[in-house]
């Protein structure tokens, strides 16, 4: 009805402090470091940059890995990422006379140096280390989308140029559907308040974006385009566990020489028992700050808890308006702790006055101020008491001083507890609250008085023809809905609509 909702729910994100000590403990982060700390003039690099093939052994037996195929390209990836992250400088050896040195094998190689981030590591702030492995990510899920093109070595140009049509390979779309893959996992993990912490089955993650949400029972092709998904997802997802957004089980290996079964585990009827051996990830803590902040950069409304935390009492009666409830009280503490807690009458003053209004949102943010207010302690009773006599804010100043045992509480006039009702309903009817509360809440307040339906049409109140109409339609005695529909029709002939 009022505020714009996001696109998403808001995440509990870890300290910078914390996530950048997981950031500098990713496996790949930390072979990066190691190699960039390893480098030295005699280091010997190709013209684009890669480690030569004569050093991989070396530089592998640095990293503690074995002198095999294996080592050489977990070697050799470490290098890409110390040379994506700006920890080493690399020269190109086509930047100039004598900007490189000619190979045992006649061409000509760059230069390598320290770069500037690698002291930012130890140096630098958390964010500074956050922003280097943010770098680090981007490459890896550069990696992970690009083409495996082992076997199609002639689709290679001289100049390394790739002939992507002849490779039908959408770079855009391998890039957007795995985001997309890493969106859905996002929104998992904070689905149902937080409760969605747990692994995610990858054959449940690929029919997320293949499936489409009115189809029953799958088809063939769906199921077939799932399996294909699952084990590009499978590539995917081994690629990024280094870098430390992940927590991934991989699909069992003995399935993918077993022809169509990974498609069966897309169908619902995998038991539980053997879903884990089609694949199981989770977001690492760190993986939530990466995904967001990746879907920040596109554009999307991605929320942190703490986010509003110095700003106005507008903006967080505004912001919190569609949040869950846990998340929208963890946020109101930090805005309150950026008051101080001996300054609970500034704070309150300032969220009382951003509650009201008569727009469709101000039920809600009046709700949300009444909540807020009950965190703030005692020193907010003076600017509670304030407001007394206020139409809009008075019967809410009466609840807060009742609930806390106040004395000297004056009774709320008739007029101000109808409307009360009528901006409490219309708040929880904003708030898309579970049914069952609110037709709990409907039938309470109006088995309170006697005559409700009778008196309560001619609030003046924006919602109140709304809030008539939904009653009628939620309460569960038949007169008191049939009373409800009445009273709506003559709020509607009252304020001429």
């Amino acid at each position: 009805m009022s505020a714009e909702r996001p696109s998403l729910p808001p995440v509990r994100l870890n300290s910078d402090a914390e996530l950048a000590r997981d950031a500098l403990a990713a496996p790949l982060f930390v072979r990066a470091v190691r190699l960039a700390r390893w480098a030295g003039p005699d280091t010997r690099v190709g013209a684009g940059g890669e480690l030569v093939e004569a050093q991989l052994p070396a530089a592998a037996e640095h990293l503690g890995l074995p002198a095999d195929e294996d080592g050489a390209a977990y070697a050799s990836e470490a290098w890409r990422l110390a040379v994506d992250t700006g920890l080493l400088d690399v020269t190109d050896p086509e930047e100039g006379a004598g900007a490189g040195d000619e190979g045992a094998d006649g061409e000509t190689e760059g230069t390598v140096a320290t770069g500037e981030n690698l002291a930012l590591l130890t140096g630098g702030s958390p964010q500074d280390v956050l922003a280097i492995w943010l770098d680090g990510l981007d490459a890896v899920h550069a990696d992970a989308t690009a083409p495996v093109l082992d076997d199609f070595a002639d689709l290679v140009g001289e100049d390394g140029s790739i002939d992507f049509d002849a490779l039908d390979w959408d770079p855009e779309a391998e890039a957007e559907f795995l985001d997309g893959v890493l969106g859905n996992l996002y929104l998992l993990t904070l689905a149902d308040n937080g409760a969605g912490e747990g692994p995610v089955p990858l054959p449940a993650l690929a029919a997320s974006m293949i499936v489409p949400d009115d189809m029953g029972e799958p088809t063939d092709d769906i199921l077939e385009q799932v399996s294909e998904a699952m084990m590009r997802l499978d590539d995917q997802f081994r690629l990024l566990e280094p870098i430390g957004i992940v927590e991934y089980h991989p699909v069992d290996e003995a399935l993918l020489v077993e022809e169509g079964e990974a498609a069966d585990a897309s169908a619902a009827g995998a038991d539980d028992e053997d879903v884990t051996r089609y694949g199981m990830v989770k977001l690492t803590p760190l993986g939530l700050y990466g995904i967001r902040a990746r879907m920040l950069e596109a554009g999307v409304d991605a929320p942190a808890v703490g986010d509003l935390a110095g700003k106005g009492a507008d903006a967080l009666l505004d912001g919190i308006a569609h949040y869950p409830e846990s998340a929208a009280r963890a946020e109101v503490k930090l805005w309150l702790a950026e008051y101080g807690a001996g300054d609970g009458v500034s704070a309150a003053a300032e969220l009382l006055a951003a509650a009201r209004g008569a727009d469709e949102g101000a039920p809600l943010r009046r709700l949300h101020c009444q909540q807020a207010l009950a965190l703030a302690g005692p020193s907010a009773e003076p600017a509670v008491r304030a407001v007394l006599g206020d139409p809009e804010l008075g019967g809410l100043a009466r609840v807060w001083l009742a609930e806390r045992g106040a004395a000297d509480v004056p009774a709320p006039p008739e007029d101000m507890i109808f409307w009360l009702a009528i901006d409490t309903i219309a708040a929880q009817l904003d708030a898309d609250g579970e049914l069952d509360e609110l037709q709990g809440l409907i039938e309470g307040l109006s088995a309170q008085h006697s005559g409700f339906f009778d008196e309560v049409w001619r609030v003046d109140h924006p919602a109140t023809a709304d809030v008539l109409e939904a009653m009628g339609r939620l309460h569960s005695d038949k007169k008191a809905a049939k009373d409800a529909r009445k009273a709506a029709f003559k709020a509607r002939s009252r304020a001429g609509g």
